[in-house]
């Protein structure tokens, strides 16, 4: 949705995380987070967005450190404070655990969206989109095969898939122990079908051509890769939103 606002928009984009506001001397953290809504007014109409905002704006607590508390107090007051000019910007944040925000930060978000994961459709557009101009052998019912066969992963777990898919022909370069000859180049084949080398004994390794990515690279990416999202996560996520949020897509 981020990435969606900043490039649709015609708006001024600030994508902050925790790292850019929060400073070790006194003061200086509340003064960032003033300088970026000030800074939002000014050039508005603008787009706040906070990646993983439970990391600033958690819940409060009694015994935690005052700077962390005063950090918090400054979000509220900027957000929609008495005399804070609240038009012309937009606020998103980001964060997998929702219910670990502050009451009064959740109020200030009008919208509560959960973003589910991917369905066997999406999942299918994400493969072709991650794989890109890398050459490959996949036909559409392929890229079909392979959404039907990772329900439950999120689109990070299909581009470490794809990415792990990727490596396949690199490391059967790398393994292969028989090398043929076509077009002036050398790739990696089976025992007997060429000739015996290594990788490392082929004279001009610029000559040495991968095999193109295919359906068996994801079958064997896929046994390595497993969701990294549990029906615990899912159950907390739907519990929130049926309470607090909207679902979205």
């Amino acid at each position: 949705m981020a990435k969606a606002c900043a490039t649709e928009s015609n708006a001024t984009f600030f994508s902050v995380s925790s790292s850019d506001l929060v400073s070790k001397w006194l003061g200086e953290s509340e003064k960032l987070v003033r300088t970026l809504f000030d800074l939002a007014r000014k050039t508005k109409p603008s787009v706040i967005f906070i990646d993983e905002i439970d990391s600033l704006c958690g819940r409060r607590k009694e015994d935690e450190n005052d700077s962390v508390r005063r950090i918090k107090t400054e979000f509220l007051v900027q957000m929609q404070g008495v005399g804070k000019d609240d038009t012309g910007y937009l606020i998103l944040g980001a964060t997998n655990v929702p219910w670990e925000l502050d009451p009064a930060i959740r109020r200030r978000f009008e919208r509560k969206i959960y973003i589910s994961l991917p369905e066997e459709h999406a999942r299918k557009g994400m493969f072709r989109i991650h794989l890109g101009k890398t050459p490959h052998t996949l036909t559409e019912n392929d890229f079909g095969e392979l959404a039907a066969r990772t329900p439950g992963y999120s689109g990070s777990d299909i581009f470490t898939v794809v990415k792990e898919a990727s490596m396949e022909p690199i490391r059967k370069c790398q393994s292969a122990t028989w090398f043929k000859e076509a077009n002036g180049y050398f790739m990696p084949s089976t025992p007997g079908d060429g000739f015996k080398s290594s990788l490392l004994e082929i004279p001009d390794s610029s000559k040495v051509k991968a095999p193109l990515v295919c359906m068996e690279d994801f079958l064997k990416a896929i046994t390595k890769i497993k969701p990294t999202v549990n029906q615990k996560d899912i159950d907390e996520q739907l519990k929130f939103t049926k309470e607090f949020g909207m679902e979205g897509n």
